[in-house]
């Protein structure tokens, strides 16, 4: 459906702070990684470092590193996850971030034009946290579309 794009979080948990040296390498890639997302095939929009610091008080903890973005569909998602300069670094997440018991990123559709908020970023990972995947919260294994999204119900 061309009225939709697709919206992603994604969290990861520091193992130091960003000033750290530990964090150097991650910190010293992200206008490249920004810069790739920025300019692949789908790309619409992505969270600026300066809005991040709501993000804080909506998600209780001070040492989540968080990224939200929107994309034209999964498959230009996929393909800057997967095929993309950002594969290098994203290899290298254990470096920087710790291993996160509850699932730290969520998809689901948006209208086109629509910037999800942190609020809506949290509400679609407790909610693929408490009931799994379904068309209103999702990962990269259960390929649902707008429509699947439209018409889904969700237990609120």
């Amino acid at each position: 459906m061309k009225n939709f794009h697709l919206a992603e979080v994604n969290i990861a948990k520091r193992l130091a702070p960003m000033d750290d040296p530990i964090m150097q390498d991650f910190v010293n890639n992200l206008d490249k990684i920004n810069a790739i997302a920025d300019s692949s095939e789908g790309f619409v929009w992505r969270l600026q470092d300066e809005d991040k610091d709501e993000a804080v008080s909506i998600f209780e903890d001070d040492t989540l590193v968080i990224n939200m973005s929107v994309w034209k569909s999964l498959d230009a998602l996929f393909k800057y996850t997967y095929n993309s300069g950002h594969i290098e670094v994203f290899k290298r997440k254990k470096e920087w971030f710790s291993k996160m018991k509850m699932m730290h990123m969520a998809f689901w559709y948006v209208p086109a034009g629509y910037e999800p908020t942190f609020h809506d970023a949290k509400a679609r990972l407790d909610y693929l946290n408490k009931h799994g995947e379904t068309p209103y919260a999702f990962r990269f294994k259960s390929k649902f579309t707008a429509e699947d999204s439209i018409n889904y119900k969700p237990v609120l």
